[in-house]
């Protein structure tokens, strides 16, 4: 049950209301979407790319932490967050998360482009009006979530390019592809936790982990196919390839030893950490490729 508001609440309150972690990996996501465009110099743009975005991400973590906050009480994990600690008031939050996010809206549509104007507009709505309801209803909640969280490449691509070619919806089934095994590592080792506030994801239902492994390994299987399409198109060079395999081997090896039943808690964990590497290491592999490389 959510706490009565305290009042008092400081700036660190306001700015976890806007999940700062999660909200500057879109952001990032972004950015390597805009540069991966190989853009011409464009300071300006790119400022107000980064305004809109970090608004955009912040206003959607505010708006789910409100619709969210009586099943955040009820977690370990999550019960300290502003809302059910009582230190930010929902109304307050639900204020915060709309104004942020028309802003973004507005400044991204009217200083920097149309079609990245409306993939933040899907982003906001995939997330808030699709993804956030699936979690209490659906098994596919995280699959909801993972095509959610993979429209940033293309909002900085839109900005980059006026559209989006092949490379970037590349990087959008990069990301898509990387969320599912990172978020069941996530979810089966709070599983206990997701089970007691009724979210029917796969890691609930499935007690024993089986499905949740396998299906963590054919989407890290999906995830190392796509992310070598650059080379296999033309549209990076050998050495981004060869990052790319090594890399996907790494995630592949750690998503295979989460398939072993003895051990599956610690695997769980290491396939996160695993994660946590790997999307950064890519990217920057694949930012820099674009770059530098002729």
């Amino acid at each position: 049950m959510t706490n009565q508001p305290t009042g008092g609440a400081t700036f660190r309150d306001y700015l976890e209301l806007t999940k700062p972690r999660l909200s500057l990996l879109s952001v990032l996501t972004a950015m390597v979407g805009y540069f991966s465009a190989r853009p011409p110099s464009n300071p300006g743009k790119l400022t107000l790319l980064l305004i809109g975005t970090s608004l955009a991400a912040g206003g959607v973590a505010a708006l789910n932490q409100w619709m969210e906050h009586d099943t955040d009480a009820q977690m370990k994990r999550t019960a300290n967050r502003p809302i059910p600690t009582g230190k930010v008031p929902t109304g307050t939050a639900f204020v915060i998360g709309w104004v942020m996010c028309i802003v973004s809206l507005f400044i991204l549509f009217a200083k920097v482009d149309k079609l990245a104007a409306f993939f933040t507009l899907l982003t906001i709505i995939s997330y808030l009006g699709w993804y956030t309801p699936a979690k209490k209803t659906s098994r596919w909640s995280t699959e909801i979530g993972a095509i959610a969280g993979a429209f940033p490449p293309l909002i900085g691509w839109s900005a980059a390019e006026g559209g989006v070619s092949a490379l970037g919806w590349i990087l959008f089934g990069v990301l898509f592809f990387w969320q599912v095994p990172h978020f069941m590592a996530v979810a089966w080792t709070y599983r206990k936790e997701y089970s007691a506030v009724h979210f029917p994801m796969l890691p609930v239902r499935d007690e024993s982990g089986h499905w949740v492994a396998w299906w963590s390994l054919v989407n890290c299987m999906a995830l190392v196919v796509v992310s070598i399409l650059p080379v296999v198109l033309g549209l990076a060079s050998k050495a981004y390839g060869v990052a790319a395999v090594l890399c996907g081997a790494w995630f592949l090896w750690r998503a295979v030893a989460f398939l072993r039943r003895d051990a599956r808690d610690p695997m769980a964990r290491k396939l996160f950490f695993a994660s946590i590497a790997y999307l950064p290491i890519l990217l920057c592999a694949l930012v820099a490729d674009r770059l530098l490389v002729p």
